[in-house]
């Protein structure tokens, strides 16, 4: 499929050293951005589907780092069936599950962690709930698990690997194994704050530094936060990625922002939502995080969004948040909502409002055009002006 994306009123980029890319068109061929800027006359004509941005805005989709996914498009934990499709209406493109360890009688022995991480990263690679790219299958952490065995899962494809809930005695004997994944190129994944479930354990800065795996999960609290002077040391002490989510403490998602200002390692913020979880299922997650943080963080907007697009493609070495050719045509339209204070987008998020989502388009095919059901209507009116393939890509109704 060839898509365009016209008369966009501006391109943020999802690099936040260089957060918009000018001209106001957008071109998608097979699944990839193929050029941004302008389309000529005839590139417009042969495309499949052309999508009028009436001056809305174009992000890269979302990348929900933490989301914890069980099997199929269901959380049990919350008891809600089609989480992950509504959070597509949320501007959400990609989500990378936080382990399955919400999975009901989640095994814990070394064949059944093993087989939980594969099931999972192979049930996922061609099912796309509502258009989204699930990453599934991070391998949970548990005593027994030897070297060999993380030679023969990234030989499978599980290149996830998540600390913070397995039957250790301290944080500390992690150690071992985030090595070993770490020198196997996996993304290694630490719980950190307070305990989240029955049965696992807090972390804190004093086990990160020593683990040094690639991310700190919601290191704002999952939902309990470190104290304070932990922050700091994270910050200055370590090049760990650290990942803020809704579902967490707000005052130490600003705190850990400003900290990583101050070390001029912006690169290493991520936001995430670490949800379903008992805070509940939340569709609109990112935005209200990219809001918290434009509005009461002083980060530009644009900059925050790259933290929810760009900064995780970068840690988790995935091709899509960026708005550049080559890159997955995983691509958002925002505009202010009707009726609020804001004329646009980037505006509304620094006022702390959440954006409308008038349209999502994912591995470079319309999920919807129109208007999300999860937002207030657009002031500007997104609209299909012409397609070729027999659908009509509008969302379902409220």
């Amino acid at each position: 499929m060839r898509l365009a994306i016209v008369n966009i009123g501006r391109i943020v980029s999802g690099d936040w050293r260089a957060p918009f890319a000018p001209g106001s068109a957008i071109l998608a061929e097979d699944g990839l951005i193929s050029q941004v800027g302008e389309v000529g006359r005839a590139t417009f004509d042969s495309c499949d589907v052309v999508i009028d941005a009436a001056g809305s805005i174009a992000i890269p989709g979302l990348i929900d780092s933490h989301v914890h996914v069980t099997f199929g498009d269901y959380t049990p934990r919350q008891k809600t069936v089609g989480f992950l499709e509504s959070y597509v209406h949320g501007g959400v493109t990609t989500s990378i599950s936080a382990s399955e360890v919400h999975v009901p009688g989640r095994p814990k022995d070394r064949a059944g962690v093993k087989a939980l991480a594969v099931a999972a990263l192979k049930s996922f690679e061609s099912y796309r709930p509502g258009g989204m790219r699930v990453h599934a299958g991070a391998i949970i952490l548990e005593p027994g698990l030897t070297q060999d065995d993380f030679a023969e899962l990234k030989n499978q494809g599980v290149w996830l690997a998540k600390a913070g809930f397995g039957a250790f005695e301290t944080p500390y004997d992690y150690a071992d194994q985030i090595a070993w994944a770490n020198e196997l190129g996996m993304v290694t994944l630490v719980h950190t704050g307070g305990s989240s479930i029955p049965g696992s354990s807090g972390i804190w800065a004093d086990h990160l530094l020593k683990l040094r795996p690639k991310v700190s999960f919601h290191t704002n609290g999952g939902p309990i936060a470190m104290p304070d002077a932990d922050y700091e040391r994270l910050a200055h002490e370590s090049d760990i990625a650290l990942q803020v989510c809704t579902a967490g403490n707000l005052r130490t998602t600003l705190l850990t922002a400003a900290l990583l200002v101050q070390a001029n390692a912006f690169d290493r913020l991520l936001i995430a939502t670490d949800t379903p979880t008992g805070s509940g299922v939340m569709p609109l997650g990112m935005f209200y995080t990219i809001s918290h943080l434009s509005s009461l963080g002083g980060i530009v907007p644009e900059q925050a969004i790259a933290a929810a697009t760009g900064n995780n493609a970068a840690v988790y070495g995935l091709n899509s948040g960026i708005i550049a050719a080559g890159r997955d045509a995983d691509l958002v339209l925002i505009d202010a909502c009707a009726g609020g204070s804001k004329d646009d987008a980037l505006s509304a998020l620094a006022n702390g409002d959440i954006p409308a989502v008038s349209a999502v388009i994912a591995n470079g095919a319309p999920c919807f055009v129109g208007r999300s059901r999860n937002t207030p209507a657009a002031i500007r009116g997104v609209k299909v002006i012409r397609n070729k393939v027999p659908q009509d890509f509008a969302g379902s109704p409220h």
